[in-house]
């Protein structure tokens, strides 16, 4: 994650990675690219106080086998930090709103069916939102290229761009080794939203 100041924008940028969230009082813009990944946007536009976060995986609950660690590459993770950085920030939860992008079907698993990523992020992001109550102002996901966003963290504004394919080899080869990580990380199989199991081959 970085900041910095890019000519044509009004207020400084903030870069995300993914694995990484940020939560913000100050008049920013908050920017990713995605692929694979999720990214939600929430906000409270009353209150000027928004984040986003930048996931891999929706992760697992299972208490017997807890996630090894509670960074933001898990979808589950990425969301409960957000939501109480944000609310450490003075924003009530139902006062939040959300939008939601990526899930490109860029990535899959091994010996398995291309989507099944972006598919299971899909399934887990608009299912936790709906059973946080949370309301879902705008979304763009799925299809087969990547996006750069821009949020606006005080009025939850953004501003979307399609990537052109030339540039799909360097999204994959990112997130190809995200992915590598977290499976060297949490030594274990990788699990997926919605009753889809293990990878195969873990």
């Amino acid at each position: 994650m970085y900041r910095c100041e890019i000519r044509g924008f009004p207020v400084p940028v903030v870069t995300l990675h993914p694995g990484e969230y940020f939560s913000t009082d100050e008049d920013l813009i908050l920017s990713t690219v995605l692929g694979s990944c999720v990214a939600v946007a929430l906000f409270d536009p009353a209150r000027g106080i928004g984040g986003l976060n930048h996931f891999m995986l929706p992760g697992s609950v299972d208490a017997a086998r807890p996630l090894l660690s509670d960074a933001a590459r898990y979808g589950m993770y990425a969301m409960e930090l957000l939501i109480n950085d944000l609310l450490k920030k003075g924003v009530r939860k139902q006062d939040l709103r959300a939008k939601v992008f990526g899930a490109a079907s860029l990535l899959e698993f091994s010996g398995g069916v291309s989507g099944r990523i972006s598919d299971s992020n899909i399934r887990f992001t608009f299912s936790y939102l709906e059973d946080e109550g949370i309301p879902v102002l705008a979304r763009d996901v799925g299809g087969a290229l990547p996006r750069k966003i821009f949020l606006y963290s005080r009025t939850g504004k953004v501003l979307l761009k399609r990537i052109p394919r030339t540039r799909l080899t360097a999204i994959r080869k990112e997130e190809s080794g995200f992915l590598r990580e977290i499976r060297t990380r949490e030594a274990g199989p990788v699990v997926l939203f919605g009753g889809d199991g293990p990878e195969p081959g873990a």
